[in-house]
């Protein structure tokens, strides 16, 4: 399979195959389909701007897609850390929506694990989403330059 289209579907009544589970720590995530290098490299480019997000900060899905190159592309982002191999230890708990909040559902185990990550590293929230202004990392100039300093 060449794009997600093409991949298997885990959703009960999908007419393609369901995506065998495999076991691990304390949850079970999907395998990896085969994918062409062309697609592995597109998720190579995420991980990587994943993995430079700095400790405290947090970048949005559409965020790492415009910094991996691929605008408009935030629902590959979300594929790309779902995907992810365990061995990369992304910091996945950085990337939030365009809003600031936590894309779980809310009091679900993921979103505790992500909102208590982003809590130790001193991010703070605000009516449930993340204080933009104060934690989210940019590459706007002007931001960088005139936003009053946070220490």
């Amino acid at each position: 399979p060449t794009s997600p289209r093409d991949w298997p579907s885990d959703r009960p009544g999908s007419v393609r195959p369901a995506v065998p589970r495999q076991a691990d720590d304390s949850t079970a995530r999907l395998q990896s389909p085969p994918m062409a290098d062309n697609d592995r490299k597109l998720l190579e480019r995420i991980w990587k701007e994943v993995a430079s997000i700095p400790r405290g900060q947090v970048v949005s899905y559409g965020g790492i897609a415009r910094r991996a190159g691929l605008p408009r592309r935030a629902r590959l982002v979300g594929h790309a850390l779902k995907v992810a191999p365990d061995g990369l230890r992304l910091p996945w708990h950085r990337v939030v929506n365009a809003r600031g909040a936590i894309s779980f559902p809310p009091g679900s185990r993921s979103y505790r694990l992500q909102r208590q990550k982003l809590e130790q590293e001193g991010v703070r929230f605000r009516n449930g989403r993340v204080d933009l202004a104060n934690h989210e990392m940019t590459d706007d100039l002007d931001a960088l330059l005139w936003r009053p300093r946070r220490d």
